[in-house]
């Protein structure tokens, strides 16, 4: 892995922060994937570690140990993000790398002015060079996770099928109603990911149509299953479709870097119809 200045990819990316407060329910794996897919896809990626656990940047084969600086420098330094960017074995895939120097974030930002606004700075530094950010969060919603959110365009909200799967979903979508009213009117759902989807468990069919009840249009339709290699994969510092490409787990995510990009022409109108285009069954 090395340190690297991006050129400007012609575009300006689309930042996608992926937010639960529930740990455990496949944020970073979402966010390692869908970058790794969006990349094989030809799609320049940057992912930003905003978790103090730094599980996005072992994942992508980062090691901790060697950085000579990651994201606490740049919110709470002032280092230039770009000097903070690190290109991963993935193609097309860099990341801005986190590790435990960010814990600290909660209670010294508290007093920094604009202190919501410390990430939208690096992001807005970096946007030119890619055509997506993705945004791992961390398992809560402080300070950390409105930087999150007011750095972001869209919001991906993944949702385990499995019991309690519902809870907590009233007070995150208060705290992105609250991010809309005081910081980021443009922030959007791009939508709720169901994900350890198991088809032989009944819970996990019953919490899937429970979502899709409630959130009628705000539900991907590709759903991440419960996969053995999807498991095995971060232990590898890999994404799925490094580590097992042919897998269950790496046809899902490579569904979902399709139907974020559908969606996104959609929005732009310049979405053409493919007969390939669908997400997995789970």
């Amino acid at each position: 892995m090395s340190r690297e200045a991006t050129q400007p990819s012609g575009s300006v990316a689309r930042t996608v922060s992926v937010v639960n407060q529930k740990g455990g329910v496949g944020k970073t794996t979402t966010v390692v994937n869908l970058g790794a897919c969006l990349g094989a896809l030809g799609k320049r990626v940057l992912v930003i570690d905003a978790d103090p656990q730094g599980n996005a940047t072992t994942g992508l084969g980062v090691t901790r140990g060697s950085l000579e600086a990651s994201l606490a420098d740049v919110v709470l330094e002032g280092m230039p993000a770009g000097d903070a960017v690190v290109r991963t074995a993935t193609p097309n895939l860099w990341i801005v790398p986190s590790t435990i120097d960010l814990a600290p974030a909660e209670i010294r930002l508290v007093s920094v002015f604009s202190r919501e606004r410390q990430l939208l700075r690096a992001v807005e530094a970096l946007r030119g060079g890619y055509d997506y950010v993705l945004i791992d969060s961390p398992p809560s919603l402080g300070l950390l996770t409105v930087n999150c959110l007011v750095a972001a365009e869209g919001v991906i909200v993944p949702i385990q099928c499995e019991y309690y799967a519902l809870e907590g979903l009233t007070q995150l979508r208060e705290v992105l109603d609250m991010v809309r009213a005081e910081a980021n009117p443009s922030l959007r759902m791009e939508g709720l990911l169901l994900t350890m989807f198991d088809s032989r468990v009944r819970i996990s069919q019953e919490v899937a149509e429970d979502v899709r009840r409630h959130f009628p249009g705000n539900v991907f339709r590709t759903v991440i299953p419960r996969n053995v290699r999807l498991s095995e994969a971060p232990s590898h510092g890999m994404p799925v479709i490094s580590y097992s490409p042919e897998s269950r787990g790496a046809q899902a995510y490579t569904d979902l870097a399709r139907e974020v990009l559908e969606n996104e022409e959609k929005r732009s109108g310049t979405w053409v119809e493919r007969p390939d285009t669908g997400g997995a069954a789970g």
